[in-house]
């Protein structure tokens, strides 16, 4: 007598996409070429009004799921995705960004092996817009509660990032539909609540840096990323315990962080004034909050330089990150090395690093 086989859908992969024509393609190629094979992989078409669906109907591989909707925004694109998932596990991936081909076997094997931990995360580098290197994102393993290491920093940073326990992300009830910002830190803080991490220590996902940041979005991260944190100190009983000295180190932690990568956004091309008054802005919160601004001087003073040049000859700025100083690499690439080269020591841990929040 034979044995029936159910077949167990291992890991659900969900593609939230809105006009991503340019980069789908290669997004959705870097899930297909996985050396982990049992997926499924859903892809939310948020009413892209490009070409965006013919490029992916041209896909063929029977564990493509393609829905589209009206357009509602990418934290409600997440939760249809995760409502359609019958994966044991479900990994986000942005329809620009990329992961390298061991990137579900590893984190799946992570969670196999530690049973306690409900999320998996690895290593982030960044991108530009045709695919070339950037800058390093962070190296920072923490495993088990990272709830307060989360706080000062999103070190997972991004979404495109951890593979999660699928029953985890449904007790939760899914993304914050209300935010318009920082869906994802919101949600890496949540589950770090009450669920262990546990980390893959390799670069496993490609960050891709786009040139359309707007101080007014940047506006509204810092409203979203805010907005966030305050809930994460109100509701964390061991936090609220603490001493008040202890406290309030950690939050002036939490806000340096978030100005230094504020600042650091907004001195990303396009250059504009307006831009440079918002980095100013920036630059001046993250000096008031961080602990070891005279530690860090030069490094704010280097930041300052670049804001007065933008404001005052942002065509000059242009001319000059547009030549090539280095064959074979670029000059954004060159600024982001530059800017990471004489970023402060990591004398925290934590201080070191930028946040990158969708």
């Amino acid at each position: 007598m034979s044995k029936l086989t159910v077949y167990v859908t291992a890991i659900s992969v969900i593609i939230p996409t809105y006009n991503s024509e340019k980069t789908i393609k290669e997004t959705i190629q870097s899930v297909l070429n996985q050396t982990f094979a049992n997926f499924e992989l859903i892809i939310i078409n948020d009413g892209s009004q490009d070409s965006t669906v013919d490029v992916i109907t041209q896909i063929q591989d029977s564990r493509i799921r393609l829905f589209s909707y009206p357009n509602a925004g990418g934290n409600v694109s997440r939760n249809r995705g995760l409502n359609l998932a019958v994966g044991e596990f479900v990994s986000f991936l942005d329809a620009d960004d990329l992961w390298t081909p061991d990137k579900l076997q590893s984190q799946f094997k992570a969670l196999q092996e530690d049973v306690t931990a409900k999320v998996a995360y690895s290593w982030a580098d960044y991108i530009n817009p045709n695919g070339k290197f950037l800058l390093s994102g962070k190296r920072i393993n923490v495993n088990g509660n990272v709830y307060e290491n989360l706080l000062v920093n999103n070190f997972l940073e991004n979404g495109s990032n951890p593979l999660i326990c699928r029953k985890a992300l449904i007790t939760l009830g899914g993304f914050d539909e209300s935010l318009s910002a920082a869906q994802d830190w919101d949600m890496w803080l949540r589950l770090a609540s009450k669920f262990d991490f546990i980390c893959v220590p390799s670069v496993q996902i490609l960050y891709r840096i786009s040139a359309n940041s707007l101080s007014s979005n940047l506006v509204r991260q810092e409203k979203a990323c805010l907005q966030v944190l305050k809930i994460a100190y109100k509701e964390r009983p061991s936090l609220r315990d603490a001493t008040r000295t202890t406290l309030k180190h950690s939050w002036n932690i939490s806000l340096a962080n978030l100005y230094k990568y504020l600042t650091c956004k907004a001195l990303q091309k396009p250059f504009n004034r307006q831009k440079a008054l918002a980095a100013a802005r920036f630059l001046w919160k993250y000096f008031l909050n961080d602990p070891s601004r005279l530690q860090n001087i030069n490094f704010t003073l280097k930041l300052l330089l670049k804001i007065v040049i933008i404001f005052t000859l942002p065509t000059l700025l242009y001319s000059i990150t547009n030549r090539r100083e280095v064959r074979s690499q670029e000059p954004e690439t060159l600024l982001n090395i530059w800017v990471a080269k004489n970023r402060p020591e990591n004398k925290n841990g934590y201080l070191d690093a930028f946040t990158i929040s969708s």
